[in-house]
């Protein structure tokens, strides 16, 4: 019987994945059929070697304890002259086969990455008690790809690089039965994104920036929770709209009789609720849905902060914007300032440590245009119009007050706005949820936060009076009635709301994406998303 057993294992090891004696890694690209021909292969191999493929998870034996790959480089890196063995250090490490170098029928060195650290094997005959055709078939019959497991001892190959000695067959915890191109990359935006598997496979810049996406909404919440915030969860489905002017995503309740419910486009309304109901600072971190294009600054699905702060006015959140970001980019990034992607050597990076620039709108755009109207309201339509037109100034339809003034914003002051630079004093007309400044009604109590001409942070002292937020919700009603249907209707339960009695409330809203897309070096924001949205293939 072991005679038989053998002669198999031998017959396997010359046939099961014979592999040229070379560093091995993943292919670049596979048919259809080429795929499923590894398939039928690897499956066959697994059945004749009686090799589970997908056994259940089990612990390693207690005398060789699991150690994640960065304790060994950590524990042992630097402590272990080259050549060195520490057969008294028994231990297991798993995860995934990178490459693999069949050295001679009885020497095999495998890499094996867990979470971007590589740790390499040494798997030796000399060492392995067991049967020597089985060790040769069953190390031939792993493939680059595969998730792996082996347990030996620590030590130092002579070229001094650290390493788990094999002293148990090796185990396959589960195969990979598709090429991965780790070896000539994938650099195509169209299928990394639609294959974000592989992209974090063998794109590591991909991974980092998932991971400081982590960190950053951590830290975030970290610095809002010192601050004696209440973290929240408000309706992503909801029968009314509002808190920003976006065109919302549709759907239908089966439960309420195919009543029809938006997608949250802000959570402003119900974040102000929960002031009122006296959660005197609140924050939530969400998915906000906008119906709107894609582009390197806009996605449909985005994530936003907003806080709202009871008793607290514009000049706080200013601070509090400048601590945070600065904070960010110093926990993030190990510094205050922060290189953008593809700067020269002379280029100067964006740098959060001083106070930020402040530009106040209005008086910046009559630098610019002189014959600007002094009050602008729902009348100033004309004058606006041939304004830009008179500049050969392109504006997108419909026409409104207020898009014509955003207009102008984004052609003479957000270019200006590379390093940090608050940009305040909007006319009132451009925000019906917030306060005057002035007496005279016609300057909000706003601001907005731009860096690289990129808005991060949009923030204003809270409307809380009830009738004149009703006298603006009308407004707005114009506004859509002149074609504008991004303008969300007048929500009349959030007035009622207000009617309980808002404290002077100031709130913020930043943009996470964008935020992590600065901090990280990237220039579009799908490269900040797990998953972003991609145009349905055609059947």
């Amino acid at each position: 019987m072991a005679a038989a057993r053998q002669t198999l294992f031998r017959s396997l090891a010359r046939c099961a994945l014979s592999q040229p004696r070379t560093c091995i890694r993943f292919q670049t690209t596979a048919t259809k059929a080429s795929n499923e021909l590894i398939k039928e292969q690897r499956e066959k191999c697994f059945a004749e070697l009686g090799i589970q493929p997908y056994p259940r998870y089990a612990a390693p034996a207690p005398e060789y304890p699991l150690v994640n790959h960065a304790h060994m480089h950590s524990h042992w890196g630097k402590s272990l002259d080259s050549g060195a063995k520490l057969t008294d250090a028994k231990l297991t490490i798993q995860g995934r086969l990178v490459s693999k170098r069949e050295a001679s029928k009885k020497l095999f060195f495998f890499d094996v990455e867990q979470d971007g650290q590589t740790v390499q094997v040494v798997a030796s005959q000399v060492r392995y008690d067991g049967d020597s055709a089985q060790f040769r078939a069953v190390n031939r019959a792993l493939m680059v790809g595969d998730i792996v497991r082996f347990s030996g001892f620590v030590g130092k190959t002579n070229t001094g690089e650290i390493s788990v000695f094999a002293t148990h067959l090796s185990e396959l915890l589960a195969p990979c039965v598709r090429p991965i191109p780790l070896r000539s990359g994938l650099s195509d935006m169209e299928k990394r994104f639609r294959n974000r598997h592989l992209d974090l496979l063998v794109n590591p810049k991909a991974k980092r920036v998932l991971k400081m996406r982590a960190q950053a909404l951590q830290y975030i919440r970290r610095f809002l929770d010192s601050r004696e915030f209440l973290e929240a969860e408000t309706p992503v489905l909801s029968p009314s709209v509002g808190g920003a002017s976006a065109r919302p995503f549709i759907t239908k309740a089966m439960a309420f009789d195919e009543t029809m419910l938006y997608m949250r486009v802000a959570p402003e309304l119900y974040l102000k609720q929960l002031v009122i109901g006296g959660l005197d600072r609140v924050y939530e971190i969400g998915k906000q849905f906008r119906n709107e294009g894609i582009d390197a600054d806009h996605n449909p699905e985005f994530t936003t902060c907003e806080f709202y702060m009871a008793f607290a006015a514009l000049e706080d959140l200013m601070q509090m914007t400048e601590d945070l970001l600065r904070g960010m980019a110093e926990t993030l990034t190990g510094s205050a300032s922060v290189s953008l992607p593809g700067d020269g050597a002379d280029s100067t990076p964006i740098n959060f440590g001083p106070l930020f620039r402040r530009i106040d709108v209005m008086q910046e755009l009559r630098k610019h245009i002189p014959e600007l109207p002094h009050t602008l309201n729902e009348g100033s339509l004309n004058e606006l119009q041939s304004i830009l037109a008179g500049r050969d100034i392109p504006v997108a339809y419909p026409h409104t007050v207020p898009r014509l003034l955003d207009r102008l914003i984004g052609y003479y002051i957000e270019p200006q706005c590379v390093q940090p630079t608050f940009l305040y004093g909007h006319p009132a007309i451009m925000s019906p949820l917030a306060k005057c400044a002035d007496s005279e009604q016609t300057v909000s109590a706003r601001f907005e936060l731009f860096v690289n001409g990129k808005e991060l942070v949009n923030a204003y002292e809270e409307l809380n009076d009830p009738n004149q937020q009703r006298v603006k919700f009308q407004a707005q009603a114009m506004e859509r009635d002149q074609g504008d249907d991004e303008v969300p209707l007048p929500d009349s339960a959030f007035c009622d709301a207000l009617e309980a009695g808002l404290p002077p409330t100031a709130g913020w809203g930043m943009g996470v994406d964008r935020v992590i897309a600065l901090l990280s070096g990237v220039t579009h924001l799908r490269e900040t998303i797990a998953f972003p949205i991609m145009r349905p293939l055609a059947k």
